[in-house]
């Protein structure tokens, strides 16, 4: 075996498609685009969404609705959630920087305290937003709450 006697696998190459070379070569005349229409022409290039001259989808469903771009989203963590968190830390003052290490949130979140579950300890809570029977429950507990 030499470098001269290397050859692809059976099947491995396919001969290009000589298409528009005469009669003769069986791809002329036409040259596989068929008999007339804008497809046959050159330079043709179909619009995005276009049917054929049906109506085109995003034409046909309603437009509806609107996005906010005012809209603040927050990351809701509930009093359970300070709680238990509080149980397993022994911590009395929970704020953004324990809950990312908890893995609760991300830096990027905005946090918002909401008042599912119950909350037994006195803890200090800092975050961007609180539900008022959150800030009630916290102060009935003897905790106080910090709005970033």
């Amino acid at each position: 075996m030499n470098l001269s006697t290397l050859k692809p696998a059976k099947g491995a190459i396919k001969t290009r498609k000589r298409i528009g070379r005469g009669p003769g070569s069986g791809l002329g005349g036409t040259s596989t685009r068929g008999h007339k229409g804008a497809k046959s022409r050159s330079g043709y290039s179909r619009k995005i969404g276009f049917e054929g001259g049906q109506m085109p989808i995003q034409r046909r469903l309603p437009k509806y609705g609107f996005k906010n771009i005012n809209r603040v989203e927050y990351k809701a963590i509930n009093l359970s959630t300070l709680q238990s968190l509080a149980d397993a830390r022994q911590l009395t003052k929970i704020g953004v920087e324990e809950l990312i290490a908890a893995g609760f949130i991300s830096a990027k979140h905005l946090v918002k305290i909401l008042a599912k579950g119950e909350i037994k300890t006195a803890l200090e809570v800092t975050a961007h937003a609180f539900s008022k029977a959150a800030e009630e429950a916290i102060a009935k507990a003897g905790g106080t709450t910090v709005k970033l």
